[in-house]
């Protein structure tokens, strides 16, 4: 099983990106996947959480995400002292971040990969909503999901309004990030 956690804050998309993931590995990829939120009433910029799980079998255990081998950081200001509990030592994080080697410094442990997933979302959305573009960074960072399973949970989960929007950068990002590997 493979386990994901998503950090963000409220409005940024965070249990969204999840479920596209799960919707992309369950739907269009032929696994089982969970894909849950971990928050109460928090208001918009609140620290949030949401967890992704993938495996080849059914799963049935929906507690939250102890030991995450990949993790998704939507605002690096959420990397605090404690960050690090539950991620298995060579997990791969990925963070919204123009400055890649603070934290490479910082989280030794863990390969770390970077996009500067706000900038993206300016530029294609006019709003610093990072979701998909940290979805597509995970995407290329993990081969958890094709790109093309990633861009069908889009078309499957989106309005048309938006989705079309939002696969141009779920591609950027993905593009971006491979060619960082």
């Amino acid at each position: 099983m493979k386990e994901i956690r998503w950090h963000g804050r409220g409005g940024q998309g965070g249990f969204t990106a999840s479920r596209l993931l799960g919707i992309a590995a369950s739907v269009h990829g032929n696994k089982h996947a969970l894909a849950f939120p971990s928050f109460g009433p928090e208001r918009r910029g609140a620290p949030v959480l949401a967890f992704t799980k993938i495996d080849d079998t059914k799963l049935n255990d929906r507690s939250e995400v102890e030991e995450s081998d990949y993790v998704v950081v939507m605002d690096e200001t959420l990397i605090d002292s404690g960050f690090s509990k539950g991620i298995k030592t060579g997990a791969t994080i990925v963070i919204n971040t123009t400055q890649p080697e603070r934290y490479r410094a910082l989280l030794p442990s863990y390969t770390i990969m970077s996009i500067d997933a706000s900038k993206i979302a300016m530029e294609i959305l006019g709003r610093h909503i990072t979701n998909t573009a940290m979805y597509g960074a995970l995407a290329a960072a993990s081969d958890l999901v094709s790109l093309d399973a990633a861009l069908e949970s889009i078309k499957t989960e989106m309005k048309p309004a938006i989705a079309e929007k939002n696969m141009r950068i779920v591609k950027l990002a993905y593009e971006t990030v491979k060619n960082q590997m």
